[in-house]
C-alpha cells in the first residue's frame, strides 16, 4: 500500500468498511453480493461465450496429448496438490502425459517466461494459473495462435486469452464464506485488515470486491482498516501481518489472509503475539498448513475447495476440448470422478462451492 493510501485508508476507519470507494486490493469490475444468511443469488441470464479459440489445432480427438501446467508458482503446498490432481486426472484418462513447471516465485515475468518456452518446445495444451491476469494474456494469446489448447485454473487471465477457466468456486460466493465467518467471530462491528499477495493477483482482486460488496449489504458495521501486499512469501506474510498487529494494536479484531502462504502466516504472527482468541484468522488455506492453529483454537474457520479437485477438472476441462466435448455454447462438462460440470459466465467451469475448514472437520482431509 502506498502512503497516500494508508492515509486514506486510515481517514476512513470509524466510518464503517465501506465508506471508502475500493477496498486496497479490489477490483473494479461489477459485483453481486450473494443474499444474506443463508439465501442465494438471484438466477442471472446466460452469458454468450467469451473465451479464445486455438488456430487450425491438430486433430487430436482421442489420441495421446502432451500437456504443461505453469501455476504461479511451484513448491509450495497449493501447487502441490492441483500438481497432484492433474497427474490424477491423467493417469485416469490414460492418453494424456502432464507435467508442472515453473518459476519458484510468483513472477509473472518468470511466468511469461515458462510458458513461452513450451510454446516454442511445443506441447498440445497449456494450463495456467495467472499472476496477473492482463501481463500473461499475449503469450497465451501466441499459443492459441499456434494451435494449442489453453485453459487456466485458480487464477484467470482476460478471456480472450484462454478457451476456458475451472473456477474453484464462484467469487461472490468465496466472499459470502469469508465475510460470515469474521462477522460471526470477531462481531458485527468488528475492524479487520486483510493480507493478500498483490493488488493485481485477479482471484485474490475479485474476492476482495466481492467481500465488499457482500460487507456493505450483509455487514455493514464491520471496519476495513487496511489492505497490505505480502506477494506469496512466508516471511513477508508473517511480517506484515505482524507490522497490522503492531500498528492497530487493540483496534484490530481480524485479519482475512487471501493466499495459502498469507493465511498459516498470519495465524503464525497472532499466535507468537498471543492474541489467539481476540484476533480472528479468517481466510484462504489448505488443511494441513492450518491445523496446528485450528487444533490450537487460534484458527476457527479455513475457507477453500479441494485444489486436487480443480487440477483435476482443468485436466478434464482441456481433454474435453481438444475431443471436441466441450464447444462454446455448452452448458456442462463431464469431469470423471467429479460428474457433470456447470459451465457460467460464458467460458467458465465451476468447481463447486466454497467449503469451511474447522476443528471437526479439519482432520479429514490430507493435502
Amino acid at each position: 500500500m502506498t502512503t497516500a493510501a494508508a492515509a486514506f485508508a486510515l481517514s476512513v476507519w470509524g466510518a464503517g468498511a465501506n465508506a471508502a470507494s475500493k477496498w486496497d486490493g479490489g477490483d473494479d469490475l461489477p459485483t453481486s453480493p450473494l443474499e444474506c444468511g443463508t439465501g442465494a443469488a438471484a438466477a442471472t441470464a446466460p452469458v454468450k461465450y467469451d473465451g479464445g479459440q486455438p488456430t487450425n489445432p491438430p486433430n487430436n480427438a482421442g489420441k495421446e496429448i502432451t500437456i504443461v501446467d505453469v501455476p504461479k508458482l511451484i513448491g509450495i503446498g497449493y501447487f502441490n496438490a492441483t500438481s497432484k490432481g492433474i497427474q490424477d486426472a491423467a493417469k485416469e484418462l490414460g492418453n494424456v502425459k502432464a507435467k508442472t513447471d515453473g518459476p519458484t516465485e510468483a513472477k509473472i515475468d518468470e511466468q511469461i517466461k515458462f510458458i513461452d518456452n513450451y510454446i516454442t518446445s511445443g506441447v498440445d495444451g497449456i494450463l495456467f494459473a495467472a499472476n496477473d491476469p492482463v501481463a500473461i494474456a499475449p503469450v497465451l494469446k501466441k499459443a492459441l495462435s499456434k494451435g494449442i489448447h489453453v485453459v487456466g485454473y485458480d487464477a484467470n487471465s482476460t478471456p480472450d486469452a484462454r478457451e476456458w477457466f475451472v473456477n474453484q468456486a464462484q467469487f461472490n460466493g468465496i466472499g459470502k464464506a469469508m465475510i460470515d465467518s469474521m462477522a460471526k467471530e470477531s462481531g458485527e462491528d468488528a475492524s479487520f485488515a486483510i493480507v493478500t499477495s498483490t493488488f493485481t493477483t485477479p482471484n485474490q482482486a475479485r474476492w476482495i470486491a466481492e467481500m465488499q460488496a457482500y460487507a456493505a449489504k450483509c455487514h455493514p458495521k464491520l471496519q476495513w482498516l487496511e489492505t497490505v501486499e505480502a506477494q506469496e512469501d512466508n516471511n513477508l506474510s508473517f511480517n506484515q501481518a505482524t507490522t497490522l498487529i503492531n500498528k492497530y494494536g487493540d483496534k484490530l479484531k481480524g485479519l482475512f489472509g487471501m493466499t495459502s502462504v498469507a493465511t498459516p502466516a498470519s495465524a503464525e504472527a497472532v499466535s507468537k503475539a498471543g492474541l489467539c482468541g481476540k484476533v480472528a484468522i479468517v481466510g484462504l488455506a489448505t488443511p494441513n498448513a492450518m491445523k496446528p492453529y485450528v487444533h490450537n483454537d487460534c484458527v476457527k474457520s479455513v475457507v477453500l475447495w479441494n485444489p486436487i479437485d480443480l487440477g483435476y477438472a482443468a485436466t478434464y476441462v482441456l481433454r474435453a476440448a481438444v475431443d471436441g466435448k466441450l464447444k462454446p455454447g455448452d452448458a456442462s462438462v463431464e469431469g470423471g470422478k467429479l460428474g457433470k460440470l456447470n459451465v457460467i459466465n460464458g467460458s467458465e467451469v465451476l468447481l463447486g462451492p466454497p467449503f469451511i475448514f474447522t476443528k471437526d472437520n479439519i482432520d479429514k482431509f490430507d493435502f
